[in-house]
């Protein structure tokens, strides 16, 4: 784990997310513990921690992870993050690698299922235990992003020894779950694919529900027990997070981004914004613009 904290450290030299040499594989860095939540939308995605900690709330749960334990996604979640353990002299070091369904779907039918118990929580995201095979890989797959040759051979390899070794693990059928046409939670992560295309959209559980080829009632409760919300609050979630980012990198008033999200009162907007990210949408716009600036500027990927 040390090994892998030194790695990451190489890729993220100050404090932020880093994309590397493969899409979807990001080094991450903070220095001391987060002020206040962050609202994230997470794919699919494996997440490991090499030094500190760090709490994700879906709704009113929470998942907390640092280097003893994985966390792993399967369907595209709004979630609330926060680094509970950092320093400068020991920051937050974490990796995180984005899956490819259709790759997943592939590596699946070969792998034999792991025989372990599946995990009581049938949430899109969950908590597990990292392994040495585990943290070998990923720090293998990061040195391989030193040399665009070595990115270009060795990484798609290792990316797949990772999927593989999280089919095998106690999470393995969840895992399997995110690349099967026909399982529920397929048909769950294709309506939320579906909300997030269209979130400015009128749209009803009954539509949704025939979308996935599912009954109503079935629908209504498996979305709301993979991802703890009803289809209706994952959507106005979307719309929300998509007009903070309009705000924030775009530079839309609050009015503009309403309207361009969806919604057709600028008041109801703003109260159900104020409630949802804790400040009205300027003052909260103006906050998030004054901590970034306290970040320094991204630098070159290393080689």
């Amino acid at each position: 784990m040390r090994r892998l904290a030194q790695v990451l450290e190489r890729y993220a030299p100050h404090d932020g997310r880093f994309e590397l040499r493969r899409p979807g594989v990001f080094a991450l860095r903070w220095s001391r513990p987060s002020h206040a939540p962050v609202h994230v939308t997470q794919r699919p995605a494996l997440c490991l921690v090499a030094q500190g900690g760090k709490l994700m709330m879906l709704g009113n749960e929470m998942f907390a992870y640092d280097a003893a334990r994985m966390l792993v996604f399967s369907v595209d979640l709004p979630v609330t993050a926060q680094v509970t353990t950092a320093s400068p002299k020991a920051p937050y070091l974490g990796f995180k690698l984005e899956f490819d369904p259709r790759r997943v779907a592939e590596l699946a039918t070969r792998v034999p299922p792991d025989r372990s118990p599946i995990p009581a929580s049938t949430r899109g995201m969950y908590v597990g235990h990292t392994s040495e095979a585990m943290v070998d890989a990923v720090t293998r797959l990061l040195l391989a992003m030193g040399q665009e040759s070595d990115t270009d051979l060795y990484a798609p390899l290792i990316i797949d020894e990772i999927l593989i070794r999280l089919l095998r693990s106690p999470v393995g059928g969840r895992v399997a779950q995110i690349g099967n046409a026909e399982s529920r939670l397929h048909r769950i992560a294709t309506a939320i694919n579906w909300l997030r295309e269209h979130y400015a959209q009128p749209t009803s559980v009954d539509e949704l529900a025939r979308l996935v080829h599912m009954s109503v009632s079935s629908f209504h409760q498996h979305f709301k027990t993979v991802t703890s919300m009803s289809p209706v609050q994952y959507q106005k979630v979307m719309r929300l997070h998509e007009a903070r980012r309009l705000m924030l990198f775009h530079d839309r008033e609050a009015a503009d981004a309403a309207r361009m999200v969806g919604y057709l009162s600028a008041s109801q907007f703003s109260r159900e914004y104020a409630r949802f990210f804790g400040q009205a949408p300027m003052r909260d716009v103006a906050l998030l613009r004054a901590e970034s600036a306290t970040v320094a500027p991204p630098v070159r990927k290393p080689s």
